[in-house]
C-alpha cells in the first residue's frame, strides 16, 4: 500500500509542475516550457497507462464500473487528449486549463482510491494534503511579496531619478526596466502556485468533512487574490501595461493580499 500511494503522490506531483509550467508557457509561449511540460504529462500518461492496463488484465474488464474506476478512466482520457493536443496545436490557453481540471479530478480519485482500499492511509494524506497546501500559499504570498518591495523600490527610483538625486542610492538598485520586470516574473511564478494551493485547500475542506462553503471569507478573499493577480498578468501582457500603471496594479493586489491574510483570516470558520 506504501508504495502504491507513493506511485499516486508522485503522479500527482508530476501533475502540479506541469500545471506551472503549462502556465508559464501560457504567458510566455515559450517552447522550452512547453516541452518540459509535454514531458511531464507524458510521465503522468505513462504511470496511468500501466496502472490502467494492470487493472484491466486482472479483472478482464475496462475499469468504468464504480464511480471511483470511472474518474480513474475519465482522467486517463484527459491526459491522453491533452497530450494529442499539445502534438497538433498550439493551444497554451487550452493546455493550461484542461491541465487544471485534470490535476483536480486527479486529487479526487486519489482520495477515493484510498477511501476504499485502506482507509486508515486517508488521515495521513490528508495531512499531507493540508501541509501542501499552506506551503503553496505560503510561498505564494512570499514571491507576491517580493513582487511588491520590488514596486516600491521602483518607485523609489522613478523618483530618484526625476528628483536628479540620491545617486548613490541609484546604483545599489537595478534600472527602472529590471526591477519592473522582476517584479512581474515573481507574479507569474507566485500565481500558479496560488491556484493550486486552492484547489488542495478545497478538496481538503470537502474531504475532511469541515464546515465549508464557497461563501467562506478566506476562501472568497483567496479567489478574489487570485484574480486581482491574473488581471494584472492580463494587463501586462494582453494589453502591454508597463511602468508605473502597472506596478500601481501591483501594489493595489498586495494590500488585498494584506487584507485577505489578516482580516479575512479572522472571520473565516475554518481557517485558523
Amino acid at each position: 500500500m506504501f508504495e502504491e500511494r507513493f506511485l499516486q503522490e508522485s503522479m500527482l506531483l508530476l501533475y502540479g509542475f506541469t500545471v506551472i509550467i503549462y502556465f508559464i508557457d501560457f504567458l510566455y509561449h515559450n517552447r522550452k516550457a512547453n516541452r518540459i511540460a509535454f514531458w511531464f504529462l507524458a510521465m503522468v500518461w505513462l504511470f496511468q497507462t500501466i496502472f490502467l492496463l494492470t487493472e484491466i488484465l486482472h479483472t478482464s474488464n475496462i475499469p468504468i464500473q464504480t464511480l471511483n474506476d470511472g474518474l480513474y478512466t475519465y482522467t486517463w482520457i484527459i491526459i491522453t487528449f491533452s497530450l494529442i493536443a499539445h502534438r497538433l496545436f498550439r493551444l497554451e490557453f487550452f493546455m493550461f486549463f484542461i491541465s487544471v481540471f485534470g490535476f483536480f479530478i486527479m486529487i479526487i480519485h486519489t482520495l477515493r482510491s484510498m477511501q476504499i482500499t485502506d482507509s486508515t492511509q486517508i488521515p495521513l494524506v490528508l495531512d499531507e494534503m493540508l501541509f501542501a497546501h499552506i506551503v503553496l500559499a505560503l510561498v505564494s504570498y512570499g514571491l507576491f511579496t517580493i513582487s511588491f518591495i520590488l514596486a516600491c523600490l521602483y518607485y523609489m527610483q522613478y523618483k530618484f531619478l526625476k528628483k536628479k538625486k540620491g545617486y548613490k542610492w541609484l546604483r545599489r538598485f537595478q534600472d527602472l526596466e529590471g526591477l519592473e520586470k522582476r517584479a512581474f516574473q515573481s507574479i507569474v511564478l507566485g500565481e500558479p502556485l496560488l491556484l493550486l494551493s486552492i484547489i488542495l485547500g478545497v478538496v481538503w475542506a470537502y474531504m475532511t468533512g469541515t464546515e465549508f462553503y464557497w461563501g467562506d471569507s478566506k476562501t472568497l478573499g483567496s479567489i478574489i487574490v487570485f484574480i486581482i493577480y491574473a488581471g494584472y498578468l492580463y494587463m501586462r501582457i494582453q494589453k502591454g501595461y508597463k511602468g508605473k500603471a502597472i506596478l500601481s496594479w501591483n501594489i493595489f493586489a498586495f494590500l488585498i493580499l494584506l487584507i485577505n491574510f489578516f482580516l479575512f483570516n479572522s472571520l473565516s470558520n475554518f481557517h485558523m
